[in-house]
């Protein structure tokens, strides 16, 4: 009953990349996915999207389907590794230079994307994102579980990546990342990781392997990625967010080592291991 548009979003080749079998993540060495186009529960070679309601409004939901099963969750369904050993899948959420906050509705059926809400009113930032955000398939911050060194639990959501390519993506898009680093941010008391990701057609991608690459090439990125999460909410009255790590940027493999973290996690949640806390998680 909704007027509804559509857009595609290649997922380029990727298959049915087969969700780990082991109890976690064994690492970007051995973590290679398998294709499966009969495993269930995994996104088709293409998926496209299907907006419900009006762009700019609380109606608005950006549906994920699959060619061949229909209606999924871009959380739960699209897979989190590929076909390639040190690349993972990342959904943008809020394409590079617009305001508009963004995000999957975790709590609702299939995950759609929506605008945020607060006080009644949608949510946009005070100025642009000047990079690509979105998270993570099939990874999960815990909130009932404190990090052991920072002393703060998860946001409850998937896990935060910022891509640092010069392309905007499209909402919805599903793009091959390698990851590069991260930020321990803590907002509000919680732990909000920001892993930093280039896409892999990237013009910059040849050149960006690890953190180390990105601060000797672009020195001005971690900077400014850091202090643009500090600093966003403070036009609303907010305090300034804070980061774990003394502010510096988490290398590669402790990135990854987040990443493997939160699969976990996001593993335990679906068996049930872990309280949903009202957390749309599908039938699996």
């Amino acid at each position: 009953g909704h007027a509804a548009s559509r857009a595609v979003v290649g997922l380029r080749d990727v298959g049915c990349a087969q969700q780990a079998r082991s109890a976690g993540w064994r690492g970007p060495a051995t973590a290679r996915a398998v294709v499966d186009h009969h495993h269930a529960g995994c996104a088709a070679e293409r998926v496209h999207t299907e907006v419900h309601g009006q762009q700019g409004s609380k109606s608005f939901r950006r549906f994920f389907h699959d060619s061949s099963t229909g209606m999924i969750s871009p959380w739960h369904d699209i897979p989190l590794f590929t076909d390639a050993e040190d690349e993972l899948y990342m959904v943008t959420e809020i394409p590079k230079l617009t305001k508009a906050k963004m995000e999957i509705a975790t709590k609702e059926p299939f995950n759609p994307i929506a605008q945020d809400i607060k006080s009644g009113k949608l949510r946009e930032y005070h100025g642009p994102i000047f990079w690509n955000y979105g998270f993570f398939p099939q990874t999960w911050e815990d909130p009932s579980i404190s990090h052991p060194d920072l002393g703060f639990a998860g946001d409850n959501d998937p896990l935060d990546v910022v891509e640092i390519g010069s392309k905007p993506k499209a909402q919805g898009e599903v793009s091959r990342v390698v990851v590069l680093g991260g930020l321990a941010m803590i907002d509000s008391g919680e732990l909000d990781w920001k892993i930093i990701a280039v896409d892999t057609e990237d013009e910059q991608a040849a050149e960006l392997r690890n953190i180390e690459d990105l601060e000797a090439k672009m020195p001005e990125v971690v900077f400014g990625i850091r202090e643009w999460f500090r600093w966003y909410k403070f036009p609303d009255g907010k305090p300034l967010n804070s980061f774990g790590l003394d502010g510096h940027a988490m290398n590669r493999s402790q990135a990854l080592a987040v990443v493997e973290e939160t699969h976990k996690a996001w593993r335990r949640l679906r068996s049930g291991d872990a309280a949903r806390k009202g957390l749309w998680i599908g039938s699996h």
